[in-house]
């Protein structure tokens, strides 16, 4: 069964996203190299989707198919898929919202359950760089404040308490059936706020799990 595909092109870096997937997502220099990535981390994809209790099909990363390509920019190249995806902006029906907000809430949990398990101080970059394990949680959740507000969410703050009752207001936006365009003003489609909030956290718990090794 194919998996459809969508790159976003930038010029120096390349998103694969799945479409479906939300958090399936993984770059690379090239279209080739990114396609490569994303087919590799589909066994550490699974982990979400057994959180979820969704069926992830079992060769999802052996056939992947580009459905189609959008144009990267400033943001692409930086580190961080930026573009709106065919398709993020058409409705959302009741059983696809439920099935959305079920996967970023496990890759909350996956996220949380690999920080428990990994060390307080991180495996360093090639230069020294990177945050270590708390800092990156908090950035997570610092990230969130922003995220939260292009789906109409307004609840500041970084302690757990504030978090908690953010994320249960992300998912009751996401979880609820949508006529397709963001929203709020400015904002985000559901599909592309659950893609693009799913992937950080998961982007940031393969870092954590990658940096626990010597």
């Amino acid at each position: 069964m194919a998996t459809d595909v969508y790159l976003e092109v930038g010029s120096k870096k390349v998103f694969a996203s799945a479409a479906g997937w939300p958090g399936w997502c993984r770059a690379g220099k090239t279209e080739d190299a990114a396609l490569e990535a994303l087919a590799d981390y589909a066994s550490r994809y699974r982990v979400v989707c057994d959180e979820a209790g969704i069926r992830f099909p079992a060769k999802a990363g052996d056939n992947l198919v580009v459905a189609g390509k959008v144009k990267g920019s400033a943001t692409t190249d930086f580190g961080a898929p930026g573009a709106i995806r065919p398709h993020d902006d058409d409705p959302v029906k009741a059983a696809e919202a439920k099935r959305m907000a079920a996967l970023v809430e496990a890759s909350w949990a996956v996220l949380a359950a690999v920080a428990k398990g990994a060390p307080a101080e991180l495996r360093k970059g090639p230069r020294g760089g990177g945050r270590d394990r708390d800092k990156i949680v908090a950035h997570v959740a610092d990230a969130e404040n922003a995220y939260a507000r292009k789906l109409g969410v307004r609840l500041p703050g970084t302690d757990d308490a504030v978090v908690r009752e953010r994320r249960a207001a992300i998912l009751a936006v996401l979880g609820k059936p949508s006529p397709g365009p963001a929203p709020v003003e400015k904002g985000w489609p559901l599909r592309y706020a659950a893609f693009r909030i799913a992937w950080h956290v998961l982007d940031h718990a393969w870092e954590i799990e990658d940096r626990s090794t010597p």
